[in-house]
């Protein structure tokens, strides 16, 4: 008789624990929340944490659980163990996060191989969802900023342009979609460089630059210390941007950059998807209540995170709650939103982001050196799937 009682409350308290389990949606986040990354990484964890506040933690009737895990910088190895441990070991529902292209691409063979939801809502490099069907991407890629760049540059009255970029994986995609936009559209590249990717000395390739006598000079920088390096190299070396137009990816002129190069940046020119500055009431909301949660503006990380977790939601509510990747990446494809950053959409073929690209110049505005954008190309699809198919 205690057996037959001690049996059923055992199956007692495993309905209990099904039944809670059933009750709640875990997501697996993944960011470098430690080492050089950290900051970015905790502006995505913001911008995660500002959706959930305003649109709650409860989603079809089931609970959201997050469960963080950090890999400390770009760590693939580490990336692709976590991704495992959370599906076998914590049981969540699908991945999301990923600031770094290594760590994307490491944890999108996890979620092809174990058929998982995955919400890439940084990396960039145009190849990463194809890791894996299950994977959306709510940010940007690199083509899609720097080949529309190339293109508008020649229909903006420049013929001749010189590139010089950063030497690594993202900003040899920058120079190849930059080349490939400005050539396809009747451009002439007369020079390129690579600088390394710690350099801090940029007297010598901006000396080049100005030598090459080109109508444009096309930069790409992961940002950090380096715009402002960059800054004072183009200020010293006299190229005036009136003359000279200096071009490049938005990471060159972000707010941290503009407050340490200062005047310098005064007439750069980037493409962008989001800029704290933008201006619709939608942006203007999203930036009040970001600045009264955190004390910081919001930046591509937090717009990235902010939407990858729109996208988390109304796939949940589209699905009924249902979790398993096929019903909701079936469910994210072809969505369409209004972004803090404007229209935004998930191309239904790619799984990869559809969105307006800004061109900003930097202006000093009411004494603040802010970007303005002054002009746009709308429903840009990532160019290097868009040659993949045909």
């Amino acid at each position: 008789m205690r057996k037959i009682f001690a049996l059923a409350s055992i199956v007692a308290v495993l309905a209990v624990t099904s039944a809670q389990a059933q009750q709640t949606i875990k997501i697996g986040v993944i960011l470098a929340y430690s080492g050089q990354f950290a900051d970015p990484s905790a502006q995505m964890d913001n911008g995660i944490k500002l959706y959930m506040k305003q649109y709650g933690d409860t989603v079809a009737g089931k609970k959201i659980e997050l469960v963080r895990r950090d890999t400390g910088g770009i760590a693939p190895d580490i990336a692709k163990r976590l991704a495992q441990e959370l599906i076998v070991r914590d049981n969540v529902d699908m991945l999301a996060g990923f600031a770094l292209t290594p760590n994307a691409l490491a944890a999108g063979d996890v979620s092809a191989q174990a058929k998982k939801f995955m919400v890439n809502m940084n990396a960039a490099t145009a190849i990463i969802t194809t890791k894996s069907p299950y994977m959306v991407r709510t940010s940007f890629t690199v083509p899609q900023l720097n080949q529309t760049l190339g293109a508008w540059a020649y229909k903006n009255a420049i013929r001749k342009a010189y590139t010089m970029v950063s030497d690594f994986g993202p900003g040899h995609d920058g120079e190849a979609a930059f080349h490939k936009g400005f050539r396809d559209a009747g451009g002439e590249i007369i020079g390129a460089a690579r600088y390394p990717v710690a350099n801090q000395d940029f007297s010598a390739f901006v000396q080049r630059a100005k030598d090459a006598n080109a109508d444009a000079i096309y930069i790409w920088t992961p940002g950090g210390p380096q715009p402002a390096a960059i800054g004072k190299a183009l200020a010293e070396r006299g190229i005036d941007s009136n003359k000279t137009k200096i071009l490049g990816q938005g990471e060159l002129t972000s707010e941290d950059a503009l407050k340490n190069m200062g005047e310098a940046g005064l007439g750069i020119i980037t493409a962008f998807h989001y800029d704290y500055n933008h201006q619709s009431s939608t942006n203007t909301a999203f930036v009040k209540s970001y600045k009264e949660s955190f004390g910081r503006n919001p930046d591509m990380f937090s717009a990235g995170a902010f939407d990858g977790m729109h996208v988390i939601y109304e796939a949940l509510k589209k699905t009924g709650g249902k979790t398993d990747g096929e019903s909701l990446v079936e469910a994210a494809k072809g969505m369409e939103w209004e972004s803090p950053r404007g229209p935004m959409a998930i191309d239904p073929a790619t799984r990869d982001v559809v969105q307006t690209v800004y061109i900003r110049r930097v202006e000093k505005i009411g004494g603040q050196i802010v970007n303005v954008e002054f002009d746009k190309v709308e429903n840009v699809k990532d160019p290097f799937k868009a040659a993949m198919k045909n």
